[in-house]
């Protein structure tokens, strides 16, 4: 997933800078760009990081430093302070700069943030579960980690929405209903797989947890007759 962009000069063409080092994940992080010019002016400029890795970020800001301006960044969100230099400028077909390319001069997993990491850790579980499928390992595993992997992956979604929300003055609270329709379809499927282990055999009053489980259930069943008997009437 490379790319490459153009750096900017002052006395030519544009150049080609490095392909970039790494998968960048989409984010929102406000940071806090500081820089001297050439003449000497010290710059400050808000900005925000929009796609990420360890190694630097796309940053989009009203005032660009040039290609090879070393900058003071500070997460917004953390309080966090990185050193960083620019390696190119990502331009639009017309030639309008859409952001410049940072490089942090010490790679850190930690300076853009929680939803950098979720979206790096969900993309890590993904690749961890194409591995296991070349392993000689039993389907119904494979399964229960894929299915796990994907409930992790959409709870990291609605963390990463909540933060955005909150980031971009938008209710966050609308994020729960989706957390909880995605609990009652995980317990759907959850159920229907107990329901074939136990018609399998699989499963018997003998497997540990099933005294509390079944009680769990009747509880449960009680709730969902109250809720649509209350509906139909």
């Amino acid at each position: 997933m490379a790319f490459e962009m153009d750096a900017m000069t002052e006395n030519g063409p544009p150049i080609k800078t490095e392909k970039r080092r790494g998968v960048r994940f989409p984010v929102v992080v406000p940071v806090e760009a500081k820089w001297q010019e050439a003449s000497g002016k010290n710059i400050k400029e808000a900005a925000n990081a929009i796609e990420v890795n360890a190694q630097g970020g796309l940053l989009e800001m009203k005032n660009y430093p040039s290609v090879g301006s070393h900058l003071d960044l500070t997460n917004l969100l953390s309080g966090e302070s990185f050193r960083a230099r620019v390696v190119g400028t990502r331009r639009s077909t017309g030639g309008h700069v859409l952001g410049v390319a940072v490089e942090l001069v010490i790679p850190s997993d930690t300076f853009w943030g929680v939803n950098f990491r979720l979206k790096k850790t969900s993309a890590e579980l993904v690749r961890l579960h194409h591995a296991m499928q070349s392993g000689n390992i039993d389907p119904r595993i494979l399964r229960e980690f894929r299915d796990a992997v994907d409930y992790v992956r959409k709870t990291a979604w609605a963390a990463e929405e909540w933060q955005e929300r909150q980031l971009q003055r938008r209710d966050p609270h609308t994020v729960l209903p989706l957390i909880t329709a995605e609990r009652i379809r995980r317990a759907t499927q959850l159920s229907d797989a107990i329901s074939a282990d136990l018609v399998a055999r699989e499963v018997t009053s003998e497997t540990a947890g099933m005294p509390e489980f079944f009680r769990a259930v009747e509880r449960l069943y009680q709730h969902l007759a109250d809720l649509f008997r209350d509906r139909e009437s």
